[in-house]
């Protein structure tokens, strides 16, 4: 005889275990799935781990700035006993410098303006309070190193920055999504790792539940794909993918791990920097020691991972190529001869953000698309969905009236139509990681 819960959840990254959790506190008896062999294993533990409120969509600003208070009060959101190994926030602030690719900001401080979020603007002549000994001239638009003129610059200075006082980084990824699963567990939701799913079984129409690889056969009227990568793969097991307007893939990236500029400490003192006109963006990591990722240019070219278990961990030139950009605005950062740091794939949608609904199938649902830029939603992610299934499974029908989302911290409401699998390419997105 199978087992049965009312909701099954396919992946235990951060974004899954916050639905589980939200479910659990609900009543519904959840149980997650990961192939893995813990929480977090897949892509949220090579997550940068930034917590930011700038996007190019202000939904997805309000969502992060809403996000931002579980962070900070991170240990009251998990609500786990004294003495349980908890992430730590590290409060940093964001440095955005100004350039084409972020048009300046001018949008985003606009929608800062709106959603009530802080933020501060910076001049060129003190963006080296901040970051010492910068170089403030212009390089945009990134070139490859084939090409004339790679890395030299363009002319002229930078238009000056922006400085998000609400920001920083979680030390540990992999640990939001262990706590988050904690958290589940003490509302009464269970987990099976080394899990994978073979088969989405329907019957009469609407899901029905899942047969494993080792042939188990679990029973449920809900399914949730959080499957992060692997979602591509699993939407098309679940049949849905034609009454799709926007699509996902998977997406390889390279994240450098290297000292910080010689004359000052950005590991330890540093800020989130993001950079709109060299399109970097960095991280500190730790005393000495900087984290480093593409902001994913034009130029450069996307690479596309048809089977997420066939990527491998060698680094290409591209690493090379993320570092000298950081460094044409960093004079003193070294580049080392070997490259170190991580080799992760991004669940990249269409337009780079998230997919958060329902499918064409009854009881199957969606939480995928997130683009490397969802973690810092994780929490107000899984309230979304937690909100989507009830309120679907209830009966509202969401495609022709799109549900709309109170984001109780910030005290605005967002429609929830901004993040639907039949939504047109939104045109105001960044069409990168940022979102």
């Amino acid at each position: 005889m199978s087992e049965r819960y009312d909701a099954i959840i396919i992946g235990a990254g951060v974004i899954g275990n916050a639905i589980a959790f939200e479910l659990a506190k609900l009543g519904w008896r959840t149980l997650s799935l990961d192939k893995g062999p813990d929480a977090g294993s897949g892509s949220t533990s090579s997550s940068s781990a930034i917590i930011r409120t700038y996007y190019s969509v202000e939904a997805s600003c309000a969502l992060a700035y809403e996000g931002w208070h579980y962070w900070r009060d991170w240990a009251a959101h998990v609500n786990l006993p004294e003495g349980v190994p908890l992430i730590r926030y590290n409060e940093t602030g964001c440095l955005v410098v100004k350039g084409p690719a972020n048009k300046d900001l001018v949008h985003v401080m606009r929608m800062m303006d709106h959603i009530g979020c802080p933020y501060q603007e910076v001049p060129t002549e003190r963006i080296a309070d901040y970051l010492p000994g910068v170089d403030l001239r212009a390089y945009y638009p990134p070139k490859r190193p084939e090409e004339d003129g790679f890395c030299e610059p363009t002319g002229g200075e930078i238009a000056g920055a922006v400085f998000f006082p609400q920001g920083g980084f979680v030390n540990d990824p992999k640990l939001a999504a262990e706590n988050l699963k904690q958290a589940a567990e003490a509302q009464g939701a269970r987990f099976l790792f080394r899990a994978a799913v073979a088969e989405i079984r329907q019957e009469g129409g609407r899901v029905a539940g899942v047969t494993l690889a080792d042939g188990r056969q679990i029973d449920a009227p809900v399914v949730i794909n959080a499957g992060g990568p692997w979602s591509s793969k699993l939407n098309e097991l679940a049949g849905v993918t034609r009454g799709m307007n926007i699509s996902t893939r998977a997406n390889r990236q390279e994240v450098a791990y290297i000292p910080g500029p010689r004359n000052f400490d950005f590991g330890t003192n540093g800020y989130i920097y993001s950079d709109g006109d060299t399109e970097t963006y960095a991280r500190p990591d730790s005393p000495g020691i900087i984290c480093i990722g593409s902001g994913d240019p034009q130029c450069d070219p996307r690479e596309w991972v048809d089977d997420p278990d066939s990527l491998t961990q060698d680094f290409t030139d591209q690493w090379t190529v993320n570092v000298m950009r950081t460094a044409q605005r960093f004079p003193e950062l070294p580049i080392p001869g070997h490259a170190k740091g991580i080799v992760a794939l991004y669940d990249v949608s269409d337009d780079w953000l998230p997919i958060y609904d329902r499918s064409d199938l009854p009881g199957f649902y969606m939480a995928c698309g997130t683009s490397g830029n969802q973690f810092k939603n994780a929490p107000v992610a899984g309230k979304i969905m937690a909100h989507i299934v009830t309120s679907c499974e209830a009966g509202h029908d969401h495609d022709a009236d799109p549900l709309q989302f109170h984001l109780a911290r910030i005290d605005r409401v967002i429609d929830l139509g901004t993040y639907s699998r039949k939504r047109e390419v939104n045109p105001n997105s960044s069409f990168s990681v940022i979102g």
